[in-house]
Order: structure tokens, then C-alpha cells, then sequence
């Protein structure tokens, strides 16, 4: 983590006060994150802006990086980039996250503080396509899964035996 960089965050304090997080956070350190990467090198870049919109105690901003997943057609490395807004509600309870305005995601609170990489690990999962493939291997797919001429069925031969 980043120097300046707590580890720990309080998100309603944050948002009385109306602070900013801006810095970068190692890849390697966000352990749900590493299973997915073929590589863990590099950083998430993120600025988070913690505030009220109305009556929501609100954590607004982006979250960046380059991921380095496994293409689950030919298994080679895939570049993944990422370059998504955050915009988070922060919530105590599944029935608070229910009152939420569609715009925003929940942020459910268990404790007073959460670690701050969670949020950046969460944004970055959700980023991620549920079968990464390259788009050249996702045409090839789809090319071969058109049928070109009409198989023959297989059990036609019963049918001709039923008459």
C-alpha cells in the first residue's frame, strides 16, 4: 500500500468529513483478486471521494487497472483493462441497501471500519466478464457453433421402425 494510504477506513466518518482517497494499491495484495490473474503484477489506481448525495452517505469515484486474465477459449493471457466509476451507498443493513436510488451499489457495513483495499478488490471482481475470452476466440466460437449444413438425426432410423 501506498504510504499515506490507511489500511483501515471508517466510510461514515469519511464521509462527515468529506474527505478524498487518490493513490494505488499492489495487485498482489488483494488475495479474492490474485485467483482470477494470471499475472499479479502491477497496481489499481483508484480516487475515491466519500460525501452526501442527499440523504445517501455516498463513496464516489474511479477505479483503474490493467489485469492480466486467462482467455477460457485458448488459455492464452488476456489484457483486461479497467476504467470503471465507483459509486457506492454505504449502508448498515439489507434493508437500508434496499431503500438505495438505483443509481448507487450497496456497501454494506459490518464493522465500523473495513479494510480499504476490499472496496478497490470488489470493483475490480465486478469489472471482470464472466468467461474472458479474446474477441478474435469469441468470433471463432460463434463460427463454428452455426450450423453449416443439417446433421442428421440420429434416431430418424426408429422413427422409420415405429411405421
Amino acid at each position: 500500500m501506498s504510504e499515506h494510504l490507511p489500511e483501515f477506513i471508517d466510510p461514515l466518518a469519511l464521509t462527515d468529513k468529506q474527505r478524498q482517497l487518490r493513490g494505488s494499491l499492489p495487485l498482489a495484495k488483494m488475495l479474492r483478486l490474485r485467483d482470477v490473474l494470471l499475472s499479479r503484477e502491477g497496481n489499481a489506481r483508484f480516487e475515491l471521494n466519500f460525501r452526501k448525495e442527499g440523504r445517501v452517505a455516498a463513496v464516489l469515484g474511479r477505479v483503474e487497472a490493467e489485469l492480466e486474465l486467462q482467455c477460457q477459449c485458448c488459455l492464452g493471457p488476456l489484457w483486461w483493462r479497467v476504467n470503471n466509476a465507483v459509486r457506492l451507498g454505504i449502508v448498515r443493513s439489507l434493508e437500508e441497501a434496499n431503500l438505495l436510488p438505483e443509481s448507487f451499489e450497496p456497501l454494506l457495513l459490518e464493522d465500523e471500519t473495513i479494510p480499504l483495499v476490499d472496496i478497490i478488490q470488489d470493483e475490480l471482481l465486478l469489472a471482470i466478464p464472466a468467461i474472458p475470452q479474446h474477441e478474435q476466440c469469441g468470433e471463432l466460437l460463434a463460427r463454428e457453433g452455426k450450423p453449416g449444413k443439417q446433421r442428421e438425426n440420429p434416431f430418424a432410423v426408429l422413427a422409420d421402425l415405429k411405421n
